[in-house]
Formats: structure tokens, C-alpha cells, sequence
């Protein structure tokens, strides 16, 4: 059953619409990375990771400073980054495939046990990758740059400088290497919050629905639908309290461990590094959000209530359609062709790769027992192509949202010639593209 899912063919993936007339809706096509969970080539490039990470290690562990020292730097740094990076895209093709299954179904045992699987294999492999970052970090600047002139190497420099930012934050060697083995048990406790987020069962006016859902509840028309969809969701978190603050707690005591170890200025510094942005520039920020909260958020939700002829908006209320404004489905036909107008008339090449994303069935749309809540686009690797989940039910924001990935989509598939170390980009640079789509969609509707 399993393989099957994995399996489907492209021209036949097209599901049943719900009770809601949506139309057909798409579900995701994996083939692309691998044709089935038991595939023979999944096995092959799990071998393979493991003897190419060794053998990398055994190349070039302690031996960067006299690459560094050697009469051409360039070159031999160039072939090295270029194995690493070969290496990187296999690793990350297989951790795709494996996440994106799991994403698909969080509660089916044997996806769940594959997810975990293949990444334990995956970080016992990228174990013997540690060294390279960490000893890259310890050439000099004065020492590299010479290096960096050959053009061979020189398309990489802006990855030695993201490496170079963390830089001041490295630990010792062992240090670093049981982070990465601990970083298992890390990820098991954001499982056990997805799966068991996934299994949920939130009553409703006596019907017990999925978490998906119960939070569209909180978008109909209907007040007492949005109330009883509002009271569920708290009955049931409530229910569930005890091991959502457990979860919550290990977290982040093993961030603030981990903060503390490296020297990170407040619990948000680390954020600010990945996302390669001062602090500064987002306390500037939140503090320029906070200042307009009376003229722009408070006046909102005043009005609104007004609207609604209540002197305080419940909180049920913050997502419902406005009153006297009529509300309908939109099946996926239409949500489709909303979004690839609105970017064919800014760039017919941004509709042209949008599209692909709807002909080659890399979009899993349907809301599905078990799928992973919420909606996001994945890379995948270079190689490949990216992927889309969405939970789609029809409301103007599920549209908003369609377009939001399709933005990261188009970004992807943009950046992908760039290579596995260089395709990559901060959140900031990532949400820009994402958010450009959704408001090129809703400045034409």
C-alpha cells in the first residue's frame, strides 16, 4: 500500500474531491526521487552515502592547512568542495524522498519508521563530513584568499562566507561531533509533537474531525461553527496539555544548552545566523511592527467587531469572513488558474515554471488522515525538483496560500543551477519570493 502511494503515476493521481465540490485534486508524484519506499536504489545510495563519506574523510581530514600551504590551492580546495558537494546532493535526495513520504501520512508505521531510518543512517554518514567545515573555518583568511582567485573555486566564496559567520560559534572537534550524533534525539521529540499532532481527533457538533479541518471551521460563515470548532480545538490541546509542555520544555532546554555551549548572545542569536541578519535589523523591525499595532492590528479588530455588532471580538472571530459579504468555495480549477494568470502577467517564464508544478503533479493538495498540517514548498536537490504540500479546502486563503508556495516553487527551481551548496538561501531571502507570489495573486483578484 505504501509503495503505492510512492508509486502513482503521474496521470492518475488525480483524487476524488471531497465533500466540498473541489474538483480533482492533485497528490504529489515521488517517482522523481525514487520509485518506492523498497526500491533497490534507495538501498544503493544509502551504501553509497556511507562509503563516499568515509572515503571523503579519509582524503582529506588534517590535511586542509597544507592544501592551503600547496603550490595550487585553488585547485585542490575546488575538486574537494566539489566531492562535498556531490556528496551533499546525494545525502539531500535521499533525506527529501524520505521526509516527503513521511510528511505524507505522519501516523502510517511504516512510513515513520523509514523517515527515521534513513535519517539515522544519514547522520551516522554526514558524521564523517564534521571535519571539513570545521577545519576549513581554521585557515586564515590572509591564507584562503589566495585560493579564492581561482576561478574554479571562486563560484563557491559565498558559501565560504556563510561558513565563515559561524565561524566564532564552532566548538572543539568531539564537542561538535556529539551534537550531531544528539541531534537525533532532538528531532524524535519534533515527531512525537507532528505525529501526534496528526492523530488529533477534535468534536465538533458530535462529528470528530482531523486538526486541518477543525481550523477551517474557524474561516465559515457560521458563528456557532467557528465557536464549536474554537471550543474543540481548546478541549482537546487542553487534553493533551501535560505532554505538549514536556515536548516544549526538552526543546528548549536543549536549545539553551546548546546556546550556552557556543557562546550565543540571546535565545534568538541563532536565528539571526541562519537567517544572515543583524540583530539590529530585526529589533528594528519588531519594534517598527509593535508601534503600529494601535493604528493597524487594534483598529482592525475594533472595526470588526463593530461590524459584527460586538463591542470585543471573541477569538473565534478572528479569521471570519466578514458579515454581509457573500462566501464561496473555490474548487481547484479556478484557484489554479487565479494564481498562473496573476504570474503570467508579471513574467510568463514565472507562470511557465508554476505550471510545471501543476502538469508534472508536484503539488499534494487533498487534507488527508495522518498528512502533515499546514503547507510548505521543499527544495528537494538540485538534480530533482521541488515539491508543494498543502492541505487545500477551498477558502480565498487556501488560494493565498497556493500562490505563497508557488513563489518558494519558482524561487527553487530558479536557484537550482546554482549547485546543492549554492542553491540554498536564508529565510529572509526565501519568504521574499514567496510572499511576492501571494501578493502578485491578490493584487489581481
Amino acid at each position: 500500500m505504501l509503495a503505492n502511494a510512492a508509486n502513482a503515476p503521474a496521470k492518475t493521481a488525480q483524487k476524488p474531491a471531497p465533500a466540498a465540490d473541489l474538483g480533482p485534486l492533485p497528490e504529489w508524484d515521488l517517482r522523481d526521487l525514487y520509485p518506492s519506499i523498497d526500491a533497490p536504489q534507495v538501498q544503493r545510495d544509502l551504501d553509497r552515502a556511507d562509503a563516499e563519506c568515509v572515503a571523503f574523510e579519509e582524503s582529506y581530514r588534517g590535511k586542509l592547512a597544507a592544501i592551503a600551504a600547496s603550490v595550487e590551492p585553488g585547485r585542490a580546495f575546488a575538486e574537494a568542495v566539489e566531492r562535498y558537494e556531490s556528496i551533499d546532493e546525494l545525502l539531500g535526495r535521499l533525506d527529501s524522498y524520505a521526509g516527503l513520504l513521511y510528511a505524507g501520512n505522519t501516523i502510517d508505521p511504516a512510513r515513520a519508521k523509514f523517515y527515521g531510518d534513513v535519517r539515522d543512517r544519514l547522520t551516522a554518514a554526514s558524521s564523517h563530513l564534521l571535519f571539513f567545515t570545521l577545519e576549513l573555518n581554521r585557515v586564515e583568511d590572509a591564507t584562503l584568499e589566495p585560493a579564492l582567485a581561482d576561478p574554479r573555486l571562486a563560484r563557491y566564496r559565498p558559501w565560504f562566507e556563510d561558513i565563515r559567520k559561524e565561524r566564532p560559534y564552532q566548538l572543539e572537534d568531539r564537542v561538535e561531533q556529539l551534537f550531531h550524533e544528539k541531534s537525533v534525539t532532538s528531532r524524535a521529540w519534533h515527531r512525537l509533537f507532528d505525529e501526534t499532532l496528526a492523530s488529533l481527533r477534535f468534536k465538533v457538533d458530535g462529528e470528530e474531525l482531523a486538526i486541518e479541518p477543525t481550523l477551517n471551521l474557524l474561516q465559515d460563515e457560521r458563528e456557532a461553527r467557528r465557536h464549536a470548532a474554537a471550543e474543540a480545538l481548546a478541549e482537546t490541546f487542553r487534553a493533551n496539555l501535560r505532554l505538549f509542555t514536556l515536548i516544549t520544555n526538552t526543546l528548549a532546554k536543549d536549545k539553551e544548552i546548546t546556546d550556552r555551549w557556543r557562546g550565543f548572545p540571546d535565545v534568538a542569536f541563532a536565528r539571526h545566523l541562519s537567517n544572515r541578519v543583524e540583530p539590529e535589523v530585526v529589533e528594528a523591525l519588531v519594534a517598527a511592527v509593535r508601534a503600529a499595532f494601535p493604528r493597524l492590528s487594534h483598529r482592525y479588530y475594533a472595526l470588526k467587531a463593530k461590524w459584527f455588532g460586538k463591542t470585543r471580538l471573541p477569538h473565534w472571530d478572528r479569521n471570519a469572513p466578514l458579515p454581509k459579504v457573500k462566501t464561496r468555495t473555490i474548487d481547484w480549477a479556478e484557484a489554479r488558474s487565479t494564481v498562473l494568470d496573476a504570474y503570467a502577467k508579471f513574467s510568463p517564464q514565472m507562470a511557465e515554471i508554476a505550471e510545471r508544478f501543476f502538469a508534472k503533479n508536484w503539488i499534494d493538495a487533498p487534507v488527508r488522515p495522518g498528512k502533515a498540517p499546514g503547507a510548505f514548498a521543499h527544495p528537494t536537490v538540485p538534480s530533482v525538483h521541488p515539491y508543494v504540500l498543502l492541505n487545500y479546502q477551498g477558502k480565498p486563503r487556501d488560494v493565498m496560500t497556493l500562490a505563497h508556495e508557488l513563489g518558494h516553487g519558482v524561487h527553487q527551481v530558479l536557484a537550482a543551477p546554482n549547485g546543492a551548496l549554492m542553491a540554498p538561501t536564508p529565510l529572509t531571502l526565501a519568504e521574499t519570493a514567496s510572499v511576492f507570489g501571494e501578493m502578485l495573486t491578490r493584487s489581481r483578484t
